[in-house]
């Protein structure tokens, strides 16, 4: 048998839980949350959307095997191309420090031309980066390519993030040319 005690505990925390759900939705209900994304988020709410969104993205990417090949010129080139044309209105290419997305997005994309700022390994760099570009990030700007790109595809595109930050802006203009070398679509 429960002791006296123990109960009236169990009770006011069944009600506290009550209470912070019905809370919590009067607030989603009430529309009170300003979501123009002209108007940043509060500090607590992006450390809470950042933090739910690294974890879920390094939790989903933990298992994928990284392609040995990665470092190859052919990933760098067919990777440059794709870049350029589906992602460097977002995320930038060397000399360009905006565009009308970058201003227009809320959170703004990261812009990729700068070093990794992270402590994490080019292995977990790699596997992360190739999911956020296979499945996206919902409510961020960012598609996901998966449905219409293949996981080869993908990977150069993986193989030239990890150049990009060297790059200078003539280099880029030659990587990122169609040509010869341009990416089948698939």
């Amino acid at each position: 048998m429960a002791a006296p005690g123990f109960l009236s505990c169990t009770k006011c925390l069944v009600l506290a839980l009550v209470f912070a759900i019905a809370a919590g939705g009067a607030f989603i209900y009430s529309g009170l949350y300003p979501v123009g994304a002209d108007d940043r988020h509060t500090p607590l709410t992006y450390w809470a959307l950042e933090t739910l969104r690294e974890r879920s993205v390094d939790r989903a990417s933990s298992g994928i095997e990284v392609p040995a090949d990665l470092d190859t010129s052919e990933r760098l080139l067919a990777g440059g191309a794709d870049y350029n044309d589906m992602c460097a209105g977002c995320h930038l290419k060397p000399g360009k420090d905006e565009s009308d997305f970058t201003l227009g997005l809320n959170p703004a994309p990261p812009d990729l031309t700068q070093p990794h700022q992270g402590e994490e390994d080019l292995e977990s760099r790699a596997q992360h980066r190739f999911w956020v570009i296979k499945h996206g990030i919902k409510a961020s700007g960012m598609p996901g390519w998966g449905p219409n790109h293949d996981d080869e595809r993908i990977w150069s595109m993986v193989a030239f993030l990890r150049r990009l930050p060297e790059l200078s802006h003539e280099q880029y203009q030659v990587l990122t040319a169609r040509g010869s070398a341009e990416a089948p679509h698939h």
